[in-house]
C-alpha cells in the first residue's frame, strides 16, 4: 500500500511539473492526411506514387506521424508510437505470448491480417522474416525515423503484391548533420521497464554527398502475469505439480499438495499461471547507415545498410504451460522413495504395483524459446537527371533474416531405443511430490529447436518526371513513371529431429520446409492535368497506374488503379481512387508442410483458447437434427471444454494448390482548408476494401459454429474440418491454409487539426488534432457456401481474419491538445477504442469503450540539449476483462497491458 501511494505521489508530482514548464515547440501531427503534399527540394518522397514532382498532392488517404511526435512518446521502438494510430489494428506486439514472431512487432492495417500490409523504407520493401510477408518494424532504428506515412486503401499497382490493406512507409533522415545522443527509459508503475539509447552521426561529404550512421540499443524487462492483478487466471490450471497417483488394482488415490503434503484426497490440478510471462524480455541492437554521393552532376550513388540483432525469450507456439505426464507405470516394491504412507496405498504383485501417474513436470520449467534473430539489408543505387524534367533511378537491395531457437522447459518422450523415458526413471528418481529437482535432470532436455532463414532480393529501374520538354496540355505537363522490377524470395526452416517426429512433451509435430519464388514486373503511372483556373475548378487531375506481374509459381496478373483529384478552390479538394489489388501466398501458406499440436491444447493453452468454444451439441445451443446426424453426445452428457473431450490432433500447414488473393479497393474523400478559418485542416475519406478468395484458415470455433448452429446442413463443407470419434467426442481439427470466401470492409477515416494563436494564452499557440476510424461494415465469409458474418464492433476468434488480432472495433480515435511555446510543447492525448461485443454465437458479453490518456512534454534547454517526458496511460487504466476467448483475461493485441508508464528522454545534439 505504501509503495502504491509513493508511486501515485511521484506520478502526480511529474504531472504538475510538466504542466508548469514552458516547453517545446515541436510541430506535431496526429495524422496529416496529405503527407508529403507540399514537398519541395531535391529528394521528394510522396507515399503512394512514384511520380515525385514538387507540389504533388496525394489522391489516396495518407496519415503521417512526424519525428517530433515520436519524441513526445519517449519512443524506443516503433511500437511505442504506432499503437496510437487508429488505422493500425493489433498485429503482433510485446504482449503477444505464444506468437512465433519472437520479439518482432508486426503491423496490421484494418484487421485485414499482417500479411496484407506492406512495410516500406523510403519507398522500397523492408526485409521480411519468418515464413510470412511480415517485416519486424522494430528492426528500423527509431532514432533515424523522420516520419511514418500510413496509406490505406491498397497500393498494389504502385508497390506490388501485399499492399492490399495499404502500406506503412518509414521515411528516414538521410540529411542529419552533427552528433546526437539520446538516452530513454519507460518505466511501468506496476513493474516492467524498457530502456536504451541511441547515437547518430551525420556529415556532409564535401558539397557532393552526405552520410548518416545510427546505432540504437533497446532492452525490455520481463513482466510476469502475477505482476498485474487483472491477469490472474484461476481457471488456467495444469495437472497437479505434486502429482495424483492411482493404484490400478484397488483404485485408491493419493497425492501431494502444491506445498508437498501427502493426501488421500488430492487435487487433480494446480495453478502456476502467475509465473507465466505477460511481456517477454528482449535485447536488441540496431545499426544503420544512409549515404548519397554525387559522382557527376548526372549521377548520384546512394544506399543504405541496416543490421539488427535481437535476443528474446518467449513461450513459443505451445504456450508457457509446463510438460506433464499421464501414464500407468510399474512401481517397484524396493523403490527407495516410497514412504509408509505411499506403501499403504499400493498393491504389490510379484514385487511391483501398477500405478497411474498424473502430474505436471513443472520441474522442467515453463516452455521457453530462446531466440536470436539477425536481420540485415543492403541497398545501393544510382540516380540522376536524364533531362531537366525527367529523372532515372536504378537500385538493387538484398535482405536476409536468420533465426536460431533453443527450446527449454521440455524433454524427450522416448529414448533412441524407443523406451519411454518417464517409465524408465520412476524407480530411480523421486516422482512423488512437487519440486523434485532430480526430475529435471532426468527428463529435461535442451532441444535445438529450429533455424529459420528468409532471403529477399529486389532490383528495379524507374524513369519519372513530366513530358513538359515535349509538350504540355493547357492545364500543365503530364507526369509519368515507368519501370521494371525483379524480386526473388526464399525461405527455409530446419527442425530438430525431436520436433520432426513429435518426440517431445509439448511441441507436437513441427514440419521443416523450404520454398522460393520470383516475379518479373513492369509498371507505369500517369498523371494528367485536365483543367486549371476555371470557376469551381482550380485544379483537376486524373491519373492511373498499371503493374503486370509474372510469377514463376502463381501465373501472370495485372493490378491497376484510376484516380482523380479535384481542387474546387483554396477551401476544398475532392479526391478518389479505385484499384485492383493482389496478394500472393506467403511461404507458410503454400510451402509449409503439415504440422500438428494436440487438439486438447485449445483448452489448456491460454493463447489457443479463442480457437475453440465447446461443443454446441453438448452445450444445448446446436441444431438437434444436425447433432444427431453427426453422432454427437446428448445435451449435458459431457464436459466439452475438458481436455479429454478433444482426443486427437490440431493439424495445420500449407497448401501447394493455393491461389493468389484478388480484390478491389475504393476511396472517396474531401480535404477542407478553409481560408476563412486559417489553421484548420480537415479530411474525410470513405473507403471500401473488397478481397475475394482470401487465404486463411478456419479455426475450430468457426467451423463448429457454422456446422451446428448457423448453417446446420448435411452438405456444409466446414463440418469436415472437425471430426468426431465413435462416442461423439471431437477427434481431429484441420486448419490448413486455403482460399476462403470474402473479406469486405467499409468505413471512414477522419483527420483534423486546428491551430489557434489566441492573445490571452501564453506561448505561440494551441493545436487541437483528431484522427479517427469508423467502420460501418466488416463482413467475413469463411467459405463461398456459407453466409458472411458481420464482424464490425466484435471480439473473438470467430471474426479474426488471421487469428492474430482478436478485436475488431467499429470506432477508434486519437485526440491531441497541444500547448505550443517557442522552446517546447505540452501535449495531452486521448485514445478511445469503441465498444465491442462477442462474436461467439449466443454470447451476450460486451467490452465497454476503453479510454486512455497521455500527458507529455518536451523542452529545449539549449540548442544542444532537449528533454522530453511523458506519463502514458495517465490514469492507470487496466485492460478490459473478458470471461472467455482472451489471453490473460484480456486482449493484449489491442489494449494497453502495461498500466501507467513514465517515460524520459534526454537528447544532446552537437
Amino acid at each position: 500500500m505504501v509503495k502504491s501511494q509513493r508511486h501515485t505521489v511521484a506520478v502526480a508530482a511529474l504531472a504538475i511539473a510538466l504542466s508548469q514548464v514552458p516547453v517545446a515547440a515541436f510541430a506535431q501531427s496526429a495524422g496529416s492526411a496529405d503527407a508529403g503534399e507540399a514537398a519541395t527540394g531535391a529528394d521528394i518522397v510522396v507515399t503512394g506514387t512514384r511520380i515525385a514532382v514538387p507540389g504533388l498532392t496525394s489522391s489516396s488517404p495518407v496519415a503521417s506521424t512526424g519525428e517530433e511526435q515520436i519524441k513526445l512518446q519517449s519512443a524506443l521502438t516503433v511500437e511505442d508510437f504506432s499503437t496510437k494510430i487508429p488505422q493500425l489494428s493489433g498485429g503482433v506486439r510485446q504482449g503477444s505470448q505464444g506468437s512465433d514472431a519472437f520479439g518482432a512487432q508486426v503491423l496490421e492495417l484494418r484487421n485485414f491480417g499482417q500479411s496484407r500490409s506492406l512495410v516500406l523504407i523510403d519507398g522500397t520493401r523492408a526485409t521480411p522474416f519468418s515464413f510470412r510477408n511480415s517485416a519486424d518494424v522494430n528492426a528500423i532504428p527509431a532514432s533515424l525515423i523522420k516520419r511514418v506515412d500510413v496509406l490505406t486503401g491498397g497500393a498494389a499497382a504502385v508497390y506490388g503484391a501485399d499492399a492490399v490493406a495499404g502500406v506503412v512507409n518509414f521515411i528516414l533522415n538521410d540529411e542529419f548533420e552533427g552528433i546526437r545522443g539520446t538516452a530513454t527509459s519507460r518505466l511501468s508503475e506496476h513493474g516492467g521497464a524498457q530502456y536504451g539509447g541511441s547515437l547518430m552521426v551525420g556529415t556532409g561529404l564535401g558539397d557532393r554527398g552526405h552520410i548518416v550512421i545510427a546505432a540504437d540499443y533497446t532492452q525490455r524487462d520481463r513482466i510476469r502475469a502475477g505482476q498485474r492483478d487483472w491477469a490472474e487466471t484461476p481457471n488456467q490450471t495444469i495437472p497437479s505439480i505434486g502429482g495424483v497417483f492411482t493404484d490400478v488394482a484397488s483404485g485408491r488415490k493419493f497425492g501431494f499438495t502444491d506445498s508437498g503434503d501427502f493426501t488421500t484426497n488430492p487435487s487433480a490440478t494446480s495453478n502456476i499461471s502467475d509465473t507465466y510471462p505477460l511481456v517477454s524480455p528482449l535485447k536488441r541492437i540496431n545499426v544503420a547507415a544512409l549515404f548519397k554521393y554525387e559522382i557527376t552532376p548526372q549521377v548520384e550513388i546512394y544506399g543504405r545498410a541496416m543490421y539488427t540483432n535481437s535476443r528474446t525469450q518467449e513461450t513459443g507456439t505451445p504456450g508457457a504451460t509446463p510438460a506433464s505426464v499421464n501414464r500407468t507405470v510399474s512401481i517397484s516394491e524396493s523403490n527407495p522413495y516410497l514412504t509408509d504412507d505411499i506403501r499403504n496405498q499400493l498393491t504389490f504383485v510379484n514385487g511391483a504395483a501398477r500405478v497411474n501417474v498424473s502430474r505436471s513436470l513443472a520441474e522442467l520449467g515453463l516452455i521457453n524459446y530462446e531466440t536470436e534473430r539477425n536481420t540485415l539489408q543492403f541497398q545501393t543505387g544510382l540516380r540522376g537527371p536524364l533531362t531537366n524534367a525527367v529523372k532515372w533511378n536504378v537500385y538493387a537491395q538484398y535482405g536476409r533474416s536468420t533465426e536460431n531457437t533453443l527450446i527449454t522447459g521440455d524433454g524427450l518422450v522416448t529414448s533412441p531405443t524407443g523406451a519411454n523415458n518417464f517409465d524408465s526413471i520412476v524407480n530411480s528418481v523421486n516422482i512423488f511430490g512437487p519440486n523434485q529437482t532430480e526430475l529435471a535432470d532426468a527428463l529435461g532436455s535442451t532441444i535445438n529447436g529450429f533455424n529459420r532463414k528468409r532471403d529477399q532480393f529486389v532490383t528495379a529501374a524507374t524513369l519519372s518526371g513530366t513530358l513538359e520538354e515535349l509538350f504540355s496540355l493547357p492545364a500543365g505537363p503530364i507526369g509519368f513513371a515507368i519501370g521494371a522490377e525483379y524480386r526473388r524470395e526464399t525461405a527455409s526452416i530446419d527442425q530438430d529431429t525431436a520436433l520432426l517426429t513429435g518426440n517431445t512433451y509439448r511441441q507436437g509435430v513441427q514440419a521443416a520446409y523450404s520454398g522460393s519464388f520470383d516475379v518479373k514486373e513492369l509498371y507505369g503511372e500517369i498523371l494528367v492535368p485536365v483543367l486549371r483556373d476555371l470557376p469551381l475548378i482550380r485544379k483537376f487531375d486524373v491519373g492511373g497506374a498499371y503493374r503486370l506481374s509474372d510469377y514463376n509459381m502463381f501465373g501472370t496478373h495485372g493490378t491497376w488503379k484510376v484516380e482523380g483529384n479535384w481542387e474546387v478552390d483554396r477551401n476544398l479538394r475532392l479526391r478518389g481512387t479505385y484499384q485492383r489489388v493482389l496478394r500472393t501466398p506467403n511461404f507458410g501458406e503454400f510451402a509449409a508442410g503439415m504440422s500438428s499440436l494436440p487438439f486438447s491444447n485449445l483448452v489448456t493453452v491460454d493463447r489457443l483458447k479463442p480457437r475453440y468454444g465447446g461443443d454446441p451439441c453438448v452445450l444445448g445451443t446446436g441444431d438437434a437434427a444436425q447433432c444427431a446426424r453427426f453422432g454427437a453426445p446428448a445435451v449435458g452428457s459431457a464436459n466439452s471444454n475438458a481436455a479429454s473431450y478433444l482426443t486427437g490432433n490440431y493439424y495445420y500447414g500449407g497448401n501447394p494448390d493455393i491461389k493468389p488473393e484478388t480484390g478491389y479497393t475504393t476511396t472517396l474523400g474531401a480535404v477542407f482548408t478553409p481560408t476563412f478559418l486559417p489553421g484548420l485542416n480537415l479530411t474525410i475519406d470513405w473507403y471500401e476494401l473488397d478481397l475475394r478468395g482470401a487465404v486463411g484458415v478456419i479455426q475450430p470455433i468457426a467451423a463448429i459454429t457454422s456446422c451446428y448452429v448457423t448453417n446446420p446442413t448435411a452438405t456444409n463443407p466446414l463440418c469436415s474440418l472437425v471430426t468426431r470419434n465413435a462416442d461423439g467426442t471431437f477427434k481431429d481439427a484441420f486448419v490448413n491454409n486455403q482460399n476462403l470466401g470474402r473479406l469486405l470492409q467499409r468505413g471512414f477515416d477522419i483527420s483534423a487539426s486546428y491551430t489557434l494563436h489566441p492573445d490571452f494564452v501564453p506561448g505561440t499557440g494551441v493545436r487541437l488534432s483528431y484522427q479517427g476510424n469508423i467502420v460501418t461494415s466488416y463482413l467475413i465469409q469463411a467459405n463461398s457456401t456459407v453466409s458472411a458474418v458481420q464482424c464490425k464492433g466484435t471480439f473473438g476468434a470467430t471474426c479474426s481474419s488471421d487469428g492474430t488480432t482478436l478485436v475488431q472495433p467499429d470506432y477508434r480515435h486519437t485526440v491531441g491538445l497541444s500547448w505550443l511555446f517557442d522552446k517546447g510543447v505540452i501535449q495531452f492525448d486521448w485514445q478511445r477504442i469503441g465498444k465491442v461485443k462477442s462474436s461467439t454465437v449466443g454470447s451476450t458479453e460486451t467490452i465497454s469503450a476503453q479510454n486512455t490518456f497521455d500527458l507529455s512534454a518536451s523542452y529545449e534547454f539549449t540548442d544542444a540539449i532537449t528533454f522530453s517526458a511523458g506519463i502514458y496511460n495517465l490514469f492507470d487504466k487496466n485492460p478490459p476483462y473478458v470471461s472467455t476467448g482472451g489471453v490473460f483475461n484480456t486482449f493484449p493485441d489491442t489494449y494497453d497491458i502495461l498500466g501507467r508508464t513514465i517515460g524520459f528522454s534526454l537528447t544532446a545534439h552537437l
